[in-house]
């Protein structure tokens, strides 16, 4: 037989005043013990170290990003610590150690089962430490695109541009390539203008650079520029740089459409053509008995 630790205390030893037999008030009033305990401890730790923690996060200067995640591991390690001091407390000294055995091999097996989930809780770590990006950016990967409206440790999630809402694993953002268009204060913009031939390439880049400069959002310095870059089959390509000041996506769509409207509508007042692709087909077509159907149709 197992031998039994029995703790007497002031619980067990006011059951026992109240008239229930010992071997009933022992293990019941460790109970309450470890019950009482662990609430208590539970209470204080969510009452003095959580508010103490978030105070000292902020005055070393972590933003809400980094900041959400410290305190959902705080709170974990709350509970932990609660129950493994009203354990003690209420005498399971001898049943933890059993337990240690137990806890070992299910969290062998549980860690072969959850690999996935610890793969992505390690990313998660590693985009709240490197933080390619942050809450509220707008990011591209794998063809998807969208604004990060949350991350935990787990998933991302983030929202389309259709107001879908992506939920991605983090191991998917961490192994492969993410384009953060927002991650610097500047972003620069490009544009190809296929202009005619005939055309004069000089006059038409000089439109290209004043349009950009009239623009509000379109930024000196960094200076717009134009370059050659392609002789098409039915057009001389004319490609754009224009840089645009604190990014985002409704502002590189607005700033990008309203800029090449205002071109377009200069090209065609200043008679500069903007071709479209065409082909010259050669050859003849020959259709025999020709002759004879038209006679019989004279």
């Amino acid at each position: 037989m197992i031998p039994l630790q029995v703790t007497n205390g002031p619980v067990a030893d006011a059951l026992v005043d109240a008239g229930l037999d010992v071997g009933i008030a022992n293990p019941l009033g460790s109970a309450i013990t470890f019950v009482i305990a662990f609430f208590v401890l539970y209470l204080a730790g969510k009452a003095i170290v959580l508010p103490l923690v978030s105070r000292v996060l902020k005055r070393r200067g972590l933003d809400e990003h980094a900041r959400t995640p410290i305190r959902k591991v705080t709170s974990i390690l709350i509970v932990f610590a609660a129950i493994a001091v009203a354990f003690g407390v209420a005498g399971y000294g001898n049943f933890l150690t059993s337990l240690a055995t137990i806890a070992a091999a299910a969290t062998l097996a549980i860690g072969f089962a959850m690999q996935d989930v610890i793969a992505n809780f390690v990313a998660g770590v590693f985009i709240y430490t490197d933080k390619p990006f942050r809450l509220g950016d707008w990011i591209e990967w794998d063809g998807n695109s969208g604004v990060v409206e949350d991350i935990s440790l787990r998933v991302t999630r983030v929202r389309t541009f259709d107001n879908e809402l992506l939920t991605v694993p983090n191991s998917n953002l961490t192994s492969g390539v993410i384009k953060n268009p927002v991650a610097k204060d500047q972003l620069r913009l490009q544009f190809l203008f296929g202009i005619g031939y005939d055309d004069d390439i000089d006059k038409a880049t000089d439109i290209i650079i004043e349009e950009a400069e009239k623009h509000e959002d379109i930024l000196d310095d960094p200076a717009p520029s134009v370059r050659l870059t392609e002789l098409g089959d039915s057009s001389v390509g004319l490609k754009s740089r224009i840089w645009i000041d604190n990014p985002s996506r409704s502002d590189f769509v607005k700033t990008k459409a309203e800029y090449v409207k205002s071109v377009k509508e200069r090209f065609d007042a200043e008679d500069i053509n903007i071709p479209y692709p065409n082909r010259t087909i050669g050859g003849s077509l020959d259709i025999e008995g020709y002759e004879a159907v038209a006679q019989a149709d004279d």
